[in-house]
């Protein structure tokens, strides 16, 4: 009976992670095909039921853990989705900001051409689908590579900073514009961040290693 509730508990954060990760392909698909309607689906009706998801796994978990005392891999395991199920949460909700502040810019001229935010955005979508390949495979060396790969984020993040920073100084008419695909570039960051943190959740499962800031990888 536990390992059959177990597993239903690692095919609900599976399902779950799979529908963030296409609340962000949406968002960013909103963003370089103007496309509103999808915008507004992922802020009215995908955040909802993301909210959901992350209620009805915490309850999973809570139950298991009351039910059964788990003890060693099959616990680290339950706390691990407990974690991750929040950082899931809190990856929707950056997805949320960044398709706002992609309603805000389809309906402006463009600031200049987006290059660097997409190929950011196409990083961080590759690291959150590899985390959760991590886990469903009890790959800790992938979950690794997941980890060591936000350094490339923040590289893209610093890049894309400067360049925007430049031209709110030559033409503070595109503060307003640049603002928000700074939040966008910011919201990224986060969701790749919090991708690592799920690398981390795995590296600890699997190895009962637990890992921080990218130390020890």
């Amino acid at each position: 009976m536990f390992e059959e509730k177990l597993t239903v508990l690692k095919e609900k954060i599976i399902e779950y992670a799979n529908h963030i990760e296409k609340m962000l392909e949406k968002a960013m698909k909103g963003l370089l095909n103007k496309d509103k309607e999808s915008l507004k689906m992922v802020i009215d009706e995908d955040e909802k039921k993301a909210n959901d998801w992350e209620i009805e796994i915490d309850e999973l978990c809570v139950d298991l853990i009351a039910l059964y005392q788990p003890m060693a891999k099959d616990l680290r395991t339950i706390l691990m989705i407990l974690k991750m199920n929040n950082d899931f949460e809190r990856i929707a909700d950056h997805v949320v900001n960044i398709a706002q502040s992609a309603e805000f810019l389809i309906e402006k001229e463009p600031v200049k051409p987006l290059i660097d935010i997409p190929r950011m955005a196409d990083e961080t979508t590759k690291m959150l689908k590899d985390a959760l390949k991590a886990f469903i495979e009890e790959d800790s060396v992938l979950a690794k590579k997941v980890c060591e790969r936000d350094f490339l984020i923040d590289s893209l993040r610093d890049q894309i900073f400067r360049e925007l920073f430049t031209y709110m100084i030559s033409d503070p008419k595109t503060i307003e514009r640049a603002f928000h695909l700074i939040r966008i570039t910011q919201n990224l960051e986060r969701i790749a961040d919090l991708s690592t943190n799920i690398g981390e959740d795995v590296i600890y499962i699997v190895e009962a290693k637990i890992i921080k800031h990218h130390k020890e990888i």
